[in-house]
């Protein structure tokens, strides 16, 4: 049993049934491998609960270099499309959400996303043609991410094409008047 196996099956616990849910029995369990299998990969629930939170930031990060071509405002569109491709893609919509509902507990498993979220809104304001646009566009992508996590079949295909364009397009600099 690989890593990366035993931190989905911990993602599929947390989603299914909720942080109390959440016991290295129960991850063990559902990876389909005994206790002391778990225990050679992660010796406690916090190293566990640690892996998926760094994996979720990870992931996230790699998304939003793989849009960036570093241009003017690529960041915040980069990160309107790393969203959109975790909202519309795979079946990856609730690994954050999970990894957040587990570190909530602690805040010291809370860190690293917050210091990942202060990162990623963080950004210098002067990276992009409309800072306050940017700022705007990047709030309501988390904004979406968090409602679609409570909500997956909120909204359709349809309606997140339509929503992420409009973000996107709000990036757009206003035409020059004359």
């Amino acid at each position: 049993m690989t890593r990366e196996a035993l931190l989905d099956a911990a993602e599929t616990v947390l989603f299914e049934h909720g942080s109390q849910a959440l016991t290295l029995a129960a991850v063990a369990d559902r990876a389909g491998v005994s206790k002391g299998g778990l225990l050679y990969h992660f010796a406690t629930k916090d190293a566990l609960v640690a892996a998926m939170v760094a994996r979720t930031i990870e992931e996230f990060d790699a998304l939003i270099a793989s849009y960036d071509d570093g241009s003017p405002g690529s960041y915040t569109r980069a990160y309107v499309e790393a969203t959109f491709e975790i909202l519309t893609g795979e079946a990856r919509t609730h690994r954050r959400w999970s990894a957040i509902s587990a570190a909530a507990a602690d805040p010291g498993q809370a860190e690293p996303m917050n210091e990942a979220m202060r990162r990623w809104h963080g950004r210098d304001p002067g990276e992009d043609p409309d800072p306050c646009a940017a700022q705007v566009v990047r709030l309501a992508v988390e904004g979406l991410w968090e409602v679609v996590s409570h909500a997956p079949d909120l909204y359709d295909e349809a309606q997140l094409a339509e929503l992420r364009a409009r973000l996107l397009a709000l990036l757009e600099p206003a035409p020059a008047r004359v």
